[in-house]
């Protein structure tokens, strides 16, 4: 029987992830994620999917993060019924991003509303907190290493992929043939997460490509993060890090921690501003299975800061004249709490916006970094006196090198390989790559293309 593969986001992009795969009738989806970035893209959240969801027997989560789930809510709204099937620790930090992405959304066209600065009359949220707690009654949770069957008969195996808590890769066996989708790969060596469980075989495979086109610098995150906190706090400024609520903020709180062990964090204080870090913080203790660190060790992980619950606490720390450090979501400063910390922060010289891994085209971290002095928040143009610096280090993505060494870990060459999950330059350079160090023959997957498997 004919198996089709196609890629209705997370090809050509590295937002958006969504596989379909389509055999007899029946339909699995990979990953269900929101676009983000370029406004072109971000406008395609609005559209109908592609396919009818109510066609769809069941979704399949490499992980939590929001361009890999946050879709479903507004899946489910547009009549999804199967199951979503995903490590119990997924299902724990998805619960947390999809709910804070409803509120969020919610708040923003409230916001929106009232300043009039949407062109939208009246501005709709994308979903709602409801709708998110309504998607999460279909989540299905399968351990690591364990097997399950999906409706049509597909056989489902999850691996440890590191990256972020519970990130899988995925096995389907499903019509004689076997699909890997990579998700995405994290780093070797992460001090928190486990190093990328090797995948033996697969007929047909999906690699990530996020940082296909170069290598992390073999650079040492937390001597690089201690500089730039002892110059900030030498010129009376305030750290001010944009960080990925899930992941990068519990990196990030181990280096600092690290640091405060050997003597080198300033006697400063350190703010934790993110409801939602906060929330996948304490989900260490809860998951020290999935961690390299036992429960005790991320307690004092996490202890290193101050958490903001509320936004009174959270005024008051952006009104301190101190010198701090404070962590606050977005990761590519999109929206959330940091923003207000840039407009409080950002005309200062004596400050520093630190970015801690990947921008996204379109964001208003990749301006930033890029070396932008001016960005729009809120609707209105704020312009950048403070230091930008960045610690790429960070990323808990695979680099081109550590990509290459999980696909030597399959015994034979798949008989096809998609490469997915980048941006263009970076997903023809991962081809590439393939083709050189292992002679396999690789497609850049197109955007809504079919491919017969």
């Amino acid at each position: 029987m004919n198996l089709t593969l196609t890629s209705l986001g997370g090809a050509g992009t590295v937002t958006g992830s969504r596989h379909l795969l389509e055999a007899g009738g029946r339909r699995i989806l990979l990953d269900c994620g929101l676009f983000q970035g370029l406004k072109n893209l971000r406008l395609r959240n609005w559209d109908a999917f592609p396919v009818d969801p109510a066609t769809i027997d069941a979704v399949v989560l490499s992980h939590g993060h929001l361009d890999h789930c946050g879709y479903l809510p507004k899946l489910v709204r547009e009549g999804f019924r199967g199951q979503i099937v995903c490590t119990p620790a997924t299902e724990a930090v998805a619960e947390i991003i999809l709910k804070d992405s409803g509120r969020l959304q919610e708040k923003d066209a409230e916001s929106a509303n009232r300043h009039s600065y949407s062109r939208h009359q009246p501005a709709l949220p994308l979903y709602t907190e409801h709708e998110a707690i309504r998607a999460l009654k279909r989540f299905s949770p399968l351990a690591f290493d364990q097997e399950r069957e999906l409706s049509g008969g597909a056989r489902l195996r999850l691996r440890r992929a590191g990256h972020i808590l519970g990130a899988a890769t995925v096995e389907l066996r499903w019509q004689g043939r076997t699909v890997v989708f990579s998700g995405d790969l994290g780093r070797y060596g992460d001090p928190l997460m486990p190093d990328p469980e090797p995948v033996s075989h697969a007929d047909i495979l999906l690699v990530e490509s996020t940082y296909g086109d170069r290598e992390h610098e073999p650079v040492d995150a937390e001597t690089t993060l201690g500089d730039i906190i002892e110059r900030t706090v030498r010129r009376g400024g305030t750290v001010v890090i944009p960080a990925f609520a899930v992941g990068r903020a519990q990196l990030l709180l181990y280096h600092l921690w690290k640091l405060k062990s050997q003597g080198r964090l300033p006697l400063i204080p350190v703010y934790l501003d993110s409801p939602m870090a906060i929330a996948a913080s304490r989900l260490l203790e809860q998951f020290p299975d999935d961690l390299r660190l036992d429960r005790e060790a991320s307690r004092r992980v996490c202890a290193v800061a101050e958490y903001v619950e509320d936004v009174e606490h959270s005024k008051a720390v952006m009104m301190s004249p101190h010198p701090k450090v404070i962590i606050a979501a977005s990761g590519m400063a999109t929206g959330g709490r940091v923003l207000h910390h840039l407009k409080a922060s950002g005309r200062d010289h004596r400050n520093t916006i630190l970015f801690s891994g990947y921008q996204a085209a379109g964001t208003r971290g990749a301006a930033l970094v890029g070396g932008a002095r001016e960005v729009k928040i809120h609707g209105s143009w704020l312009e950048i006196r403070a230091e930008v610096a960045q610690l790429p280090m960070l990323s808990a993505h695979a680099d081109c090198g550590e990509i290459i060494t999980w696909l030597r870990g399959f015994k034979a060459p798949p008989r096809q390989t998609f490469v997915v999950h980048g941006e263009p330059s970076a997903s023809e350079a991962m081809r590439v790559k393939i083709g050189r160090e292992l002679r396999w023959d690789c497609t850049v997957a197109e955007a809504e293309k079919p491919y017969s498997i």
